[in-house]
């Protein structure tokens, strides 16, 4: 089995949490690294506050974490690529990473943008031509961070193996939409992350809610089926969970270390359509206001 690890964040302490979670794992960051990626969940102008994208702040105390670990000079890049209804150029600005990136010094890579090679991915029944990018392919450690998210399309909630979906530089991936399943499964194949790190400080729901959790992993199948279960969806139900599994991305069955998932699951916004796409309208509010703020149309 998998070890997945669950840690409240207390006192704020968000890094102290990171740092706990990847220690119950027993991962340890390796000292001589040179180039690492961090792909956060930037998926539309949503503000970290709506629960819909990854915080800043997160990535900022991950960061401090690598570098104290590693070493002031490490080379870390924070990535995400255009899609059909954002482009990044807006939701590094929007969403707080250029101000970030400039604090931090670390570079902002739009993939969609970077120089890529086209590799063949069978998934399922289905063979996809998948471009990968450079920056990606030249990371000595990648990293994930994704949100835990509810969906209204069949593949019901988006965590781990959903945010990898977002490498693809490809802008207008509603076409993989008949094929969503096997075209996830095959942009992880071509791309495998080596660590899952999940933010669910602040979840979202018919209101956002601060849930306070971290939780990692290594194997993005193990850490999406307890995220799953958390969102009290049935990890069996999830078609692409199962085809990752059997495709070798991972496995399903899983250990937890540190809080009881029970805890948590409790305490998560619970799943219907209307908590959906009312969760969606406050979240669509919350973001026209700040754009509007921001001078931005």
């Amino acid at each position: 089995m998998s070890l997945v690890s669950l840690v409240k964040i207390k006192n704020s302490d968000i890094a102290k949490a990171i740092e706990d979670s990847l220690n119950l794992i027993g991962y340890k960051i390796p000292e001589n690294i040179k180039n690492i990626v961090i792909k956060p969940n930037l998926c539309y102008y949503w503000d970290y506050s709506t629960g819909q994208t990854t915080d800043p702040k997160f990535i900022a105390a991950l960061i401090d974490l690598i570098r104290s670990k590693t070493s002031p000079d490490t080379n870390i890049s924070i990535l995400e690529s255009d899609a059909s209804a954002m482009k990044c150029k807006y939701a590094f600005k929007i969403l707080g990473y250029e101000k970030l990136a400039k604090d931090h010094n670390v570079k902002l890579v739009n993939l969609t943008e970077d120089q890529s090679q086209t590799v063949n991915v069978t998934a399922g029944k289905y063979t996809f031509k998948i471009m990968v990018p450079k920056t990606i392919q030249e990371a000595d450690l990648r990293i994930n961070v994704p949100k835990i998210k509810y969906s209204i399309e069949r593949i019901k909630i988006t965590c781990a193996l959903k945010n990898i979906f977002g490498c693809n530089p490809y802008p207008k991936k509603y076409r993989y939409h008949p094929v969503i399943d096997e075209a996830i499964v095959a942009i992880n194949k071509a791309m495998g992350f080596h660590l899952h790190i999940i933010d669910a400080n602040i979840v979202s729901g018919v209101q956002p809610k601060r849930l306070g959790l971290v939780m990692a992993s290594q194997d993005p199948v193990a850490l999406d089926t307890a995220a799953s279960k958390i969102a009290s969806v049935n990890p069996k139900t999830i078609k692409y969970l199962q085809l990752a599994q059997k495709e070798g991305l991972g496995k399903m069955s899983f250990t937890t270390k540190g809080e009881p998932l029970e805890y948590f699951k409790a305490q998560y916004p619970k799943k219907n359509l209307q908590n959906i796409l009312m969760g969606k309208a406050y979240t669509i509010a919350i973001q026209t206001g700040l754009n509007k703020k921001l001078g931005i149309e």
